[in-house]
């Protein structure tokens, strides 16, 4: 038996060493096929199966044609029991498997040494278990999904422990960390910092009891020494927000008279650092399962693909044929019109944000076996980064069969009215809900390049306000022409039931920015700009604390993008609105035979208080979407031409507002540069948009905290 081992692990070296030389070769072309054959091994295999029915599980010990390794209990070409699979890239998995998939109990282990024990759950690392990391991280606890998520404790390698609840990855409920000096926080957490109400206690003796916001004090809070005094107030990092009163003890009534607030984000909270998550490579549920095809046991007719570990077709998978060969074989499951039931992981590798991963399709007038036959020239369809924009879609929890009627059905897309500033042109699909831009080579070029970056953000915060990406493509016609169209499909911000009234694109900046119509041409369907912004937008206090918190995460977000020239847009739907254009103030009675068109929803104020107790009508609402908000109207002085808001008038319009970040794919290139150069000598440098991200980013948000506030 020692030598049968000997000569599997042997065979098992050299396959690898020759997948490995395949490999580079198949690199060069993704339609180039290879073909390996074992002829030894499935005279082997074929006698063991001889006679086997489907179904039945028996022991196996394998070398397959891909190079991965399996020991263990079989069935129906599947691993399916409790064995043991190596992967050629060093990844090991120990433990119960269920038709292919890791299902129970087992040990999944990294090359770098990282390891996972416990639970596992359709190829997911699901319900109890242990992760330790190649830093010597160690968590124990529950995981849904391949991310930590319930109660759960961590140690880390430096000393710290946090002992509490996660969610999606993060620290986020209620927890303690502890520092290895022996200081400790207790209280509330939130997407993996310190957020909400808790206490921190020094080993000094002094602890502080109240809100935090971002890791630091803010808001409400008692700062307390060890000998009973204490300091009372309201806490800020920015020094101008920071009051308070100082209470001494008995003990010491004069002891710390002297002593400066801003200490404690300076001095007592220097060392409190929490420690950042280690990033795992790969997670089980992205590896890839090589199964055997026997020509015995089952149907010849069903050719079985390469599966990952939970169970998912794998676009160019390894088939495995009859007389035990392997294939590649270069199918267009990532296209758009490929197999959108394929349910992909939310961990992405490196390589599938990859500028090169793309695929071609082509469409002749006959149709072919993957495309529809249809009346127009032949043509090619390029998806970029195909699995990248598919997992995108399932994030933001796009129905498959809904997003191809939308974009590919009967109904004809419709044009909007003149192109944007860039050239490109907008369609709108006929059901409203996505919008078709078409893109210059660099707006391609800059989006691939922060696609990586974009859905680890988008990812992280499903509060975010950047666009929403479904789509990546390039048309390119065949014949002597050879020409090519380069789009990206987004969702339509302003896609909903009630009329937009007024649309505003909101920038900070000054030079140009008001619209060319007079003001009787003003319509619903007018972008209006900086300039001719006439409103302060008043948030219920919640929302504008969210609002705020997401503005500066995306604006941080494409500021480490180096990505200028975005605005905020922004739709109103104003309750109560005559017919005749007129707004009337909360409060106010509508016009007797005043009314919407026919066929728009119409709010009154008693409708809207009875949607604000609808939890249906709640469920609808989110940060941007939907929200109910009261706009103050406001009036420029006269004597200044360039003021960017007005004076507020105290008269109060309850609306349902829309708003966006959009525009997202401006980096700072040379000819932003030279724009900045040449208008500067012109104008007021920092009244122009073309300016460098990081003062873009300030002055936005310096522009959109004043334009919003809190609802009193």
């Amino acid at each position: 038996m020692s030598r049968e081992h000997s000569s599997v692990v042997k065979a098992w070296e050299a396959t690898v060493r020759k997948t490995q030389a395949a490999a580079k070769r198949r690199a060069h072309s993704i339609f180039g096929t290879i073909s390996v054959a074992h002829a030894d091994d499935e005279e082997e295999e074929e006698s063991q199966e001889s006679g086997r029915g489907t179904g039945e599980m028996y022991h196996a010990e394998r070398v397959l044609c891909n190079g991965d390794y399996y020991t263990g209990h079989w069935a129906d070409n599947f691993p399916h029991g409790h064995g043991k699979y190596l992967w050629t890239d060093g990844c090991m998995y120990v433990g119960e498997w269920f038709r292919g998939k890791t299902m129970g109990k087992g040990k999944f282990s990294w090359p770098s040494g990282a390891t996972y024990e416990g639970e596992f759950k359709s190829g997911y690392m699901d319900g109890k278990g242990t992760y330790t990391g190649n830093n010597g991280d160690t968590y124990r606890g529950q995981w849904v999904m391949n991310l930590r998520h319930g109660r759960g404790i961590k140690s880390y390698v430096n000393g710290d422990l946090y002992d509490g609840e996660w969610r999606r990855g993060l620290q986020e409920g209620h927890g303690k960390y502890q520092w290895k000096n022996g200081n400790q926080y207790i209280g509330e957490w939130k997407n993996g910092v310190i957020c909400g109400k808790g206490t921190m206690i020094w080993t000094s003796g002094n602890r502080y009891d109240g809100y935090w916001e971002d890791g630091l004090p803010k808001g409400n809070g008692t700062f307390r020494w060890a000998d009973g005094s204490f300091y009372m107030g309201n806490w800020s990092k920015d020094p101008d927000e920071q009051n308070g009163t100082y209470y001494p003890s008995g003990v010491s009534p004069e002891a710390t008279l002297e002593w400066d607030p801003q200490q404690v984000f300076n001095v007592d909270l220097s060392d409190c650092k929490i420690c950042p998550g280690e990033k795992v490579s790969i997670m089980p549920s992205q590896k890839k399962l090589a199964v055997w095809r026997s020509s015995k046991a089952v149907d010849s007719s069903v050719r079985p693909r390469r599966m990952s570990v939970d169970g998912r077709v794998s676009p160019g998978a390894m088939n495995m044929w009859d007389d035990g060969d392997c294939s590649f074989d270069s199918t267009d499951g990532d296209s758009i019109m490929g197999n959108f039931d394929e349910m992909a992981s939310l961990d992405l590798k490196a390589s599938a944000f990859d500028p090169k991963e793309k695929v071609w399709t082509r469409f002749p007038p006959e149709g072919s076996k993957y495309t529809p036959p249809h009346q127009s020239s032949e043509f090619k369809w390029k998806d970029y980064c195909p699995l990248v924009f598919r997992t995108l879609r399932k994030l933001f929890k796009v129905d498959p069969a809904d997003y191809m009627i939308s974009i590919c059905g009967n109904d004809a897309l419709r044009e909007l009215s003149s192109p944007g500033k860039s050239g490109s042109f907008f369609y709108l699909t006929n059901d409203d809900r996505y919008m078709i831009k078409t893109m210059k080579k660099s707006e391609v070029k800059v989006l691939l390049r922060m696609l990586s970056a974009y859905y680890n953000h988008v990812r992280a915060f499903e509060n975010t306000l950047v666009t929403k990406f479904y789509g990546l493509h390039c048309v390119k016609l065949t014949g002597p022409t050879q020409k090519k169209v380069r789009f990206i499909i987004m969702g339509n911000l302003f896609c909903s039931e009630y009329t937009i009234h007024r649309r505003f694109d909101l920038k900070g900046s000054s030079l140009g920015r008001t619209t060319d119509k007079a003001e009787a041409e003003i319509d619903e369907t007018t972008i209006l700009k900086d300039l001719d912004l006439n409103f302060i937008f008043r948030l219920q206090k919640s929302w504008f604390q969210e609002f705020r918190r997401q503005i500066d995460r995306d604006c941080e977000f494409l500021e480490q993008e180096r990505i200028m020239d975005y605005s905020l847009l922004v739709g109103l739907h104003f309750l109560e609105k005559s017919m005749a254009g007129d707004l009337i103030p909360s409060g106010a009675r509508t016009p007797i035979g005043d009314s919407e068109p026919e066929g728009a929803p119409q709010l009154s104020r008693v409708d809207m208080d009875q949607l604000l107790v609808d939890p249906s009508w709640w469920a609808s609402v989110k940060l941007g979407q939907n929200m109910p908000a009261r706009v103050e109207k406001t009036v420029r002085r006269n004597d200044w031409e360039f003021q960017q808001t007005g004076e507020p008038t105290g008269e109060f319009f309850g609306v349902v507002m829309f708003f966006g970040v959009i525009d997202i794919l401006q980096d700072y290139d040379i000819s932003k540069k030279l724009e900045h150069a040449y208008k500067s000598i012109q104008y007021d440098p920092t009244s122009i948009s073309a300016v460098d991200p990081k003062q873009y980013s300030k002055r936005f948000r310096d522009f959109i905290f004043k334009i919003f506030a809190e609802d009193p």
